[in-house]
């Protein structure tokens, strides 16, 4: 509970009627893995269904934002981050745990009376029930520009959103939204969701729209700068750290060591997409796998005047997604550097995760040393060398009872003939583990810097 009182801004906290604004330059709020709430995910096939359903969600996710509009699978959390917020009076705020996702701009949480189709058997964390609609909230009629701002198509009094892989039917609400113990936004607008499809629990959408969390926060000093640093997880909740992921609003510049921690990151600039302009998009030129580079396609690079094209940066969907012909290069490089080290393909593996190429691997700590480093490369000169396990991940496999691991990199597809459109790729949120990832919308550009996110934690919490 101390912790939660220190959240916590670098300096001074004044909140005033109307709306929020602070004295300082940065506001930090923990982030929780979803794996801390999931019972039964220490065992090896919990583990492996818990791979096998993130596959398919991120795929579902990179489909939805290239504009298919197929049904969302019940599918079961295990690489997610919730933020915790209240909403209602000060007198009475009522908990709400939501997903952090850059790949939409609106928050959102399910009230009552409340339906959610294809949900069975998807865990929810704590605070993530419906709730009545604020007592101190007022509905925002569908006429008005903050209706217009969702880009969502109206049904009646209500409007219809689409998002990653789901979507919901909701009405529009402004009222008072807590952050942390002492601070809080007034005239918050949110949507008050009454069906959704896919997801029962909630999203704060933080992408670059109007009613995304970062524009409604009223200072411009944190509207245009946040980042997280997210703790890195192996999909089991036994080996989860209780240490949580950090949420940085803003930034804070007043001293030598934070100069020191932004003066790190490597930028790469973000790209314009007409279609999507909630989306932070950027240019993905080459991955290398072991010395061999290779280049990346066309359209990851640039996004046209339909939108599609780029990739995007996103913190809700969990693997990284790359186009047919740029995901079978890296896979294929990657297969003939580790049958070079020797190791044996474990075929029946990706059969049942999604997942290639996958190995047999007995001793992570001996027979790493054979494994291809993997590294991104932005435009800009921005190179992100990913740890091992961000890439390469030990399990057993469910059939066989056997160490394995495999690529965790995904086949996108056909990015120019699947008859959809919208990003040619995705960085997930597992590649994104133990960065610092900024997203820098003032000065166009999203930033990546090695961390000890754990520590980071420990460091800005104690300001």
């Amino acid at each position: 509970m101390e912790a939660m009182r220190r959240l916590l801004c670098f300096c001074l906290v004044v909140l005033l009627v109307s709306t929020l604004h602070l004295q300082c330059h940065a506001l930090v709020l923990p982030l929780t893995n979803t794996l801390s709430s999931l019972r039964h995910t220490n065992n090896d096939t919990a583990v492996h269904h818990l791979i096998r359903s993130s596959t398919l969600r991120s795929a579902a996710r990179h489909l939805r934002h290239r504009g298919h509009r197929q049904l969302s699978l019940p599918l079961s959390p295990g690489s997610d981050y919730t933020l915790s917020l209240t909403v209602g009076p000060p007198s009475s705020p009522a908990p709400v745990s939501l997903f952090l996702d850059t790949g939409s701009d609106l928050v959102w949480f399910p009230c009552a009376p409340f339906t959610c189709m294809l949900c069975e058997g998807k865990p929810t964390p704590a605070h993530s029930g419906p709730l009545l609609p604020p007592r101190d909230s007022r509905r925002v009629h569908c006429a008005s520009p903050l209706c217009s701002a969702a880009h969502a198509a109206r049904r009646g009094p209500a409007l219809y959103y689409a998002y990653g892989d789901g979507s919901l039917v909701a009405r529009l609400r402004r009222g008072r939204v807590g952050l942390a113990a002492s601070v809080a936004v007034r005239n918050f607008t949110f949507a008050c969701a009454h069906a959704a499809l896919g997801e029962p629990v909630g999203v704060a959408g933080f992408g670059r729209g109007p009613l995304s969390f970062p524009a409604q926060l009223g200072d411009p000093a944190l509207a245009g700068r946040f980042s997280y640093c997210l703790v890195a997880h192996s999909f089991r909740a036994d080996r989860l750290a209780v240490t949580p992921s950090p949420l940085i609003l803003g930034r804070a510049t007043d001293d030598a060591d934070e100069q020191r921690r932004l003066d790190d990151f490597v930028y790469t600039p973000l790209l314009h997409n007409p279609r999507h302009p909630y989306l932070y998009s950027v240019a993905l030129e080459a991955v290398s796998v072991g010395g061999t580079r290779v280049e990346a396609a066309r359209e990851l690079g640039r996004v046209d005047r339909a939108g599609n094209g780029g990739m995007v940066v996103d913190s809700g969907t969990t693997f990284t997604m790359l186009p047919d012909d740029t995901y079978a290069r890296v896979a294929s490089e990657f297969a003939r550097a580790m049958a070079a080290a020797r190791f044996a393909r474990a075929q029946s593996a990706e059969a049942q995760t999604g997942l290639a190429p996958c190995y047999y691997y007995y001793s992570p700590s001996a027979a790493g040393r054979g494994v291809p480093p993997v590294a991104l490369h932005f435009r800009g000169n921005a190179t992100v060398a990913l740890p091992r396990r961000n890439y390469f991940m030990g399990f057993k496999s469910e059939e066989e009872g056997r160490d394995v691991a495999c690529l965790m990199l995904m086949n996108a597809g056909d990015a120019s003939g699947d008859g959809g459109g919208g990003p040619a790729g995705t960085l997930g949120n597992f590649q994104q583990q133990g960065f610092e990832v900024v997203y820098d919308v003032d000065a166009g550009r999203v930033g990546f810097a090695r961390r000890r996110c754990t520590e980071l934690w420990d460091t800005l919490s104690r300001r």
